[in-house]
């Protein structure tokens, strides 16, 4: 069962990755007001939250203990982050303050993932 999860987790981080990585990536454009979403980023949020819930599933029946108010933080966070991913994803440009917040939000969702114990 660690082996799963292990595999998992490195799913986890793979969409995190893709997340924060094409946010990254676009921050000289969201300076010029020509950000836009990626594909990219949206496959990464939809990574995350399917590798996410089934953590979630193979840590309880594992029998770990699993704090479920940070899940359900990261998880509506996550969720936040999806719905504008996926609501702007087609726009030519995207705002400022849109594109920013998902940065943002992805951002705190990895300190909440390891600052919280």
């Amino acid at each position: 069962m660690d082996v799963l999860i292990n595999v998992f987790v490195a799913l986890h981080i793979i969409g995190i990755a893709s997340l924060l990585g094409g946010f990254l990536t676009q921050m000289k454009a969201m300076g010029a007001g020509t950000a836009r979403f990626s594909p990219a980023m949206l496959h990464g949020a939809l990574t995350m939250l399917v590798t996410g819930v089934a953590l979630v599933g193979l840590n309880q029946a594992d029998d770990q203990t699993v704090n479920n108010i940070k899940i359900g933080i990261k998880l509506a966070v996550l969720v936040v982050v999806l719905g504008l991913v996926y609501v702007k994803r087609d726009e030519e440009r995207v705002d400022k303050g849109v594109f920013a917040a998902v940065g943002g939000l992805t951002t705190a969702n990895i300190f909440i993932a390891t600052l919280w114990t």
